[in-house]
């Protein structure tokens, strides 16, 4: 339960401090500094690849020249245009810029600058690079079916669409912010012809723009010349046909319209007055009469005083005394009751009111209907002389229609020959403007140095690059650590106490403790690792720190198990190979060598490497005296250094299939009770955890574990699961060790401040 506890506070410690921290710059530190020998590689790779790249590049050289965009260098010359917006402006430079990359421009170039014959443009310097692809394009046209020879001038103007096709991928063409500027460069492999080529470009485009302004004009001239002939022979003939017309159907008139169409006008203006009278008279009568109609009792609330100019002062004056006699009715109804005689006379009162008020108000409904009804009859008086007219005049407003569209035609030809002969007049004077809308700011100079490569920025680029690729390689290898390096990785993600670290036995090491140094030297020259030394290593170097890791081991085992005597400790681990059977017997021979009566027992039935380590193969074992077949003291081998007892695993038993029953049999519980009255501690080298159920058979025998793993081998999730899955084996778990530990690669794993990092500094504590 105590382990369980600690276990959770572990847990919940690690959960706490990750939520608290959602970069840990610690591990983020130590990861970096874990894995500086791939990015250093990483990054030394890529500057040796920019250096080759550097050395193998061909160098090109770049001239620049400026070209303004400016329609003020013909203002003198020609009419001033409406200012341009700034989406103009856009389109006139982009157009520029299009211009300039344009292939008939760069043909033009190349027959100026004569570069069809230059073998620096139509065959430049390769580098590597080209040269491969140039290779592989070879092969290629190897393989396809061969082409006729083409003659001179299909070779001559080959090779001059080459040159424009090279110069055009050699040309860069930009607007120099938001101004009017275009900057033009040219790359090639000579400084000299970069420059010669950047004038050729600018003063070619310059006499582009001349060209084409003379070509424009003289084409709309001849075009215009031709428009204007026709445009005037049409216009006469418009003319002459409208006159025609007017003699032949007697529309001659002082206004020029007919006198029908004067009269239609006047009754159209009369009728919508007369319709807006009826209109008005109508809405006021209507008004009266929904008055009328709901009766005298809601006439006196109703009732409207009309806005003409009739006499309404009766009205105004009857319901000025009917409020006057209702605000008195109020006063003396509140003071004196509605019974009183004022009150029963004022109310009298106001009925005879309110019949006046309605009588008065039938009078101005019936005035008013008699104005509605003069006022519809003039407006069907006007309909009707409006309906007659028309008639009368229809005839005659399709003549006046056939004379409208002669005399539209007639001007619209007039003024389109007028506007034509301005255009004509302004295409003939522009002829002779010799004055381009550019000119050159900046002319090319000859560049001292090369463009391409820039040695600084590659360089750069690659230190760049290869901090990315080392950064991206140190992350892949981080991510890919799913195994247990430290005491942290232990608490964190299993939630167990951790025991320390187990150095990786070596033969060195094992020569170093050897008595003689004849035999020092022999096992230093033979690299090979004597297992019966390894059993005793803890015992022969009792101050290194592989003895110090089991002392703390054994100081865990009496805090758990305090109390509890005797003891029986199983030594596990979750994979074959972690090195569980050397941890068990030095563990058990340095409780041995101590004074603590100690046998080891080896139960790990199918491959019982502890048995293997002893120097004569064992004819008697744990299976005869499981099965009781012989006493166990026959069995059991005791080592003459360290006084430890232990019972091996015959030979011939090693492929027994049933190893779990016998584990669990009777006899084994026999066995275990006969042991305790004779020894103070059972170490027991049990199988491991995941291939074989061996140790769970054992589990109810045993009193605490020893847990084993290799240092980054062990992956953590294999631990977990196992812990996960044998609750009973996890709940008596006292701590877990990381065996076979590379302590000098032990600090690169840890975070800064952590004791792995000061391993070297406290080193002189321990021989060994």
């Amino acid at each position: 339960m105590d382990q369980m506890s600690f276990r959770s506070r572990s847990m919940f410690r690690n959960d706490e401090a990750e939520r608290d921290s959602f970069i840990d710059l610690d591990k983020l530190w130590a990861a970096v500094v874990r894995r500086l020998g791939v990015i250093i590689a990483c990054v030394i790779a890529s500057m040796v690849l920019a250096g080759i790249y550097l050395f193998a590049a061909q160098p090109t050289y770049t001239a620049m020249t400026q070209i303004l965009i400016d329609d003020n260098l013909s203002r003198f010359a020609e009419e001033q245009e409406d200012v341009q917006s700034a989406q103009q402006i856009d389109n006139r430079m982009s157009s520029a810029v299009e211009i300039l990359k344009s292939k008939a421009l760069a043909l033009r170039v190349v027959d100026d600058a004569e570069l069809a014959d230059n073998e620096l443009i139509t065959d430049p310097p390769q580098s590597p690079v080209d040269f491969l692809k140039m290779t592989v394009k070879s092969v290629i046209f190897v393989l396809t079916p061969a082409k006729p020879p083409a003659s001179e001038v299909d070779a001559r103007s080959g090779r001059r669409e080459k040159a424009a096709a090279i110069l055009q991928q050699s040309l860069n063409v930009n607007r120099v912010s938001r101004s009017s500027v275009i900057a033009l460069a040219v790359a090639s492999p000579d400084p000299q012809l970069s420059a010669r080529i950047a004038k050729t470009y600018a003063e070619a485009y310059i006499e582009e723009q001349l060209n084409a302004n003379f070509d424009a004009s003289e084409r709309a001239s001849v075009w215009l010349q031709e428009r204007l002939n026709d445009l005037n022979a049409r216009s006469q003939e418009a003319s002459l046909a409208v006159e025609r017309y007017k003699i032949d159907n007697g529309l001659v008139s002082p206004r020029g319209e007919l006198l029908s169409t004067q009269q239609l006008a006047d009754l159209n203006s009369q009728l919508i007055v007369a319709q807006a009278d009826a209109a008005e008279a109508s809405a006021r009568y209507q008004q009266y009469k929904a008055i009328i109609d709901e009766g005298p009792e809601t006439a006196v609330n109703n009732a409207v005083v009309s806005t003409r100019e009739t006499d309404n002062s009766i009205l105004q004056d009857l319901r000025k005394r009917y409020l006057l006699a209702s605000e008195r009715e109020q006063a003396i109804v509140a003071q004196f009751g509605p019974e009183h005689r004022q009150a029963v006379a004022l109310k009298a009162e106001k009925e005879e009111l309110s019949q006046q008020i309605y009588r008065e108000l039938q009078q101005l409904t019936g005035s008013f209907r008699n104005e509605f009804e003069v006022a519809s009859s003039r407006e069907k008086s006007l309909q009707e002389s409006i309906a007659r007219v028309a008639g009368t005049n229809s005839r005659a407003n399709v003549s006046m229609v056939q004379l409208a569209e002669l005399e539209q035609k007639a001007a619209a030809l007039k003024t389109l020959y007028q506007s034509y002969l301005a255009r004509f007049e302004q295409a003939s004077q522009q002829q002779s403007f010799p004055i381009a809308k550019a000119r050159v700011i900046s002319e090319a100079g000859t560049p001292t140095a090369p463009s391409s490569p820039k040695k600084t920025l590659t360089m750069a680029l690659s230190l760049v690059l290869g901090l990315m690729a080392g950064g991206a390689v140190a992350g892949f290898l981080e991510m890919r650590e799913r195994y247990l390096r430290t005491g942290d990785d232990v608490q964190a993600k299993l939630g167990v106490r951790f025991l320390g670290y187990l150095p990786h036995i070596t033969a060195r090491k094992l020569a170093v403790d050897v008595t003689t140094a004849e035999e020092r030297q022999e096992a230093e020259q033979a690299q090979s690792i004597d297992f019966r030394q390894m059993m005793r290593f803890a015992v022969d170097a009792p101050r290194s720190s592989f003895a110090e890791t089991l002392r703390n081991t054994r100081l865990a085992c009496d805090v758990v198990l305090q109390g509890k005597k005797p003891r029986v400790i199983g030594v596990v681990s979750c994979l074959p190979g972690e090195g569980k059977s050397t941890v068990a017997a030095n563990f058990a021979g340095l409780l041995s060598a101590s004074g603590v009566r100690t046998l080891v027992l080896d139960a790990d039935l199918r491959n019982p490497g502890l048995s293997r380590m002893l120097s004569v193969e064992p004819q008697l074992g744990l299976v005869e005296v499981a099965l009781q077949q012989v006493d166990w003291t026959q069995a059991v081998r005791v080592d003459r250094r360290s006084k430890l007892a232990i019972l091996p695993v015959a030979g011939k038993f090693t492929k027994l299939a049933h190893t779990s029953e016998l584990l669990s049999s009777v006899g084994m519980t026999r066995l275990l009770d006969n042991l305790r009255e004779k020894f103070e501690v059972i170490v027991v080298d049990l199988a491991p955890l995941v291939p074989v159920i061996d140790a769970k058979a054992l589990e109810p025998q045993v009193d605490g574990f020893i847990f084993v793993t290799q240092w980054g081998v062990t992956p953590a999730k294999t631990v977990q699961n196992v812990l996960a899955s044998e609750p009973q084996v996890a709940s008596k778990v006292i701590g877990l060790v990381l065996n076979k530990t590379d302590m000098a690669q032990l600090h690169r794993y840890a975070d800064p401040g952590t004791p792995e990092q000061f391993h070297e500094k406290y080193m002189s504590y321990y021989e060994a």
